[in-house]
């Protein structure tokens, strides 16, 4: 049921995904002919401005859906209605926090913008941005608990249909009114219709969630989830610090004209990284409900998988990315919009370094092993925001990516790993960090035998000529990537499920 539910899960969320990314480019196309690349800049300043106060959350998400594992793989009614409940109280209250804080910020916004530009509303703009991001803080206590329970694919059904509608229809208002704030609202009314929607769905689902008998929860359970909430806190601050302030530094220290080209290259490594971590999020409850049921040698083992495949899918995407990137925003926008090679270049590093990280994190917060490693992440902020504004100083955009890149190194890719096989595998680490760079150095490897391969046959820059290339090296990245893997236990089990798979399409068909 687990691995029925994991595909359900992972094709529901790629049909979507891939569906949306159409919508979002066609959007972001128009969007740019329509409006300026300040209006793009000032999108994503206010964007990350947000993702800082949403401090607030404090982490509550990820501890209580911990919590929720075991009394839904044990049907225990009674706990799930007391955890929803509390958790229904802590997001009321995170909401209305946020609305708060947000609206406290206008002040200050200046502070961000080097140079503030020609744009009329701007506070009323940030306002509604404040709105977006809280309203679904009002709905989410209930709908979290469709992923909890492996049904990611009932949530992703409606989130990105609502979504393809709204762009849509975002996409005809700008044509049509050339007014941001209408654009603005439309998303705003989006918002609202998709969190109804599955704020009903749930209900019907688990009609049990409307009973008025709730008992109190236990005072084991507050305690553990106390303790998550803390250690959550902690990483929720170095997310941040690390996730939403890299905008803010360009936009302070080099100018809103660059958060915007930015921006371009955000929308394609975001919804990349959407897209694949569609796959992890499907897994997760899966994970979760393994982990309490299962010995600890076979969620090990999957482990292994899960990090083979980790590594195959973000090695053949970075590079795709490395050799693409330029000729695809050339295509799609406009030379005006692309940044140069070094730039691109860390793009494409800090992607990949922080994609690698997945399967660590998949399983260590399916396991709950949050308090481990809390203070890891202020470490990490820290250690960006500092180097990142230094090197912006001397080296502009790639400063403050490359200080992005340097406490990825120095903090994640030990620590994470580390607190995963002694606390939640109870094993060394030494095989971990043995596997993983033999898998950077492949990465490495095949990444500039293409990149050099490519820019010999592929000189010149036409729609034509990017789709074969495209086709180029997508087929010869997966062909050495799958020729290099075939005696891999790893990868022939992945050659298997897609075979059984097929085989089973077929009988249907």
């Amino acid at each position: 049921m687990r691995t029925k539910n994991s595909i359900r899960n992972v094709i529901a969320a790629l049909i979507g995904q891939f569906v949306s990314v159409i919508v979002a480019l066609i959007a972001r196309n128009l969007f740019l002919k329509v409006l300026t690349s300040e209006y793009l800049g000032l999108d994503g300043l206010f964007s990350n401005i947000i993702a800082i106060l949403s401090l607030i959350e404090l982490g509550v998400g990820p501890a209580m859906t911990f919590s929720l594992y075991k009394p839904l793989a044990e049907n225990n009614k009674n706990k799930i209605k007391s955890l929803i409940q509390l958790y229904q109280k802590l997001y009321f209250l995170i909401g209305f926090g946020m609305l708060i804080l947000g609206i406290g910020a206008i002040p200050f916004l200046e502070f961000f913008i080097n140079e503030m530009p020609n744009i009329n509303n701007i506070y009323l703009i940030y306002i509604i941005f404040v709105i977006n991001t809280v309203l679904p803080y009002f709905f989410t206590y209930k709908t979290s608990l469709l992923i909890t329970d492996q049904k990611q694919y009932i949530y992703y059904i409606y989130h990105y249909s609502v979504y393809v509608l709204y762009n849509i229809m975002q996409i005809i208002i700008l044509f049509l009114t050339k007014n941001y704030i209408l654009y603005l609202l439309m998303q705003t009314l989006g918002i609202l219709l998709q969190n109804i929607i599955l704020y009903i769905k749930v209900n019907r689902m688990y009609p049990y969630l409307k009973e008025h008998n709730v008992e109190k929860l236990d005072k084991k359970t507050e305690k553990v989830i106390t303790k998550n909430v803390k250690a959550m806190f902690m990483h929720k601050v170095g997310s941040v610090l690390i996730n939403a302030t890299d905008n803010i530094i360009i936009s302070r220290y080099v100018g809103l004209i660059a958060v915007g080209l930015y921006s371009n290259y955000y929308l394609i490594t975001n919804n990349l990284k959407k897209i694949i971590s569609q796959f992890f999020d499907s897994v997760i409850s899966s994970v979760g409900n393994l982990a309490v049921k299962e010995n600890m040698e076979k969620v090990v083992n999957i482990f292994e998988k899960v990090f083979f495949f980790n590594y195959y899918i973000y090695t053949l995407t970075s590079i795709c990315l490395l050799v693409l990137f330029n000729d695809f925003i050339f295509i799609w926008v406009g030379q005006e919009y692309l940044f140069s090679v070094d730039i691109v270049l860390i793009i494409v590093i800090n992607y990949y370094l922080s994609g690698m990280r997945k399967s660590v994190l998949t399983f260590k917060d399916a396991m709950g092993l949050y308090w481990y490693d809390r203070y890891k992440p202020l470490l990490e902020g820290t250690i960006n925001i500092v180097i990142s504004i230094i090197l912006s100083k001397y080296f502009g955009v790639f400063g403050v990516f490359l200080g992005t890149a340097i406490s990825n190194i120095t903090t994640n890719i030990w620590i994470e790993p580390l607190v995963l096989y002694k606390h939640g595998f109870n094993k060394k680490v030494n095989t971990y960090f043995k596997q993983y760079f033999v898998y950077l150095f492949s990465s490495s490897v095949i990444c500039m035998v293409i990149a050099i391969i490519s820019n010999l046959i592929f000189t010149k820059i036409t729609l034509l000529i990017f789709i074969f290339k495209m086709l180029f090296v997508f087929i010869i990245t997966n062909a050495i990537l799958i020729l290099t893997n075939l005696r891999n236990n790893n990868f022939i089990y992945f050659k298997n499920l897609v075979i059984q798979i097929i085989h089973k399409l077929n009988k249907k068909i």
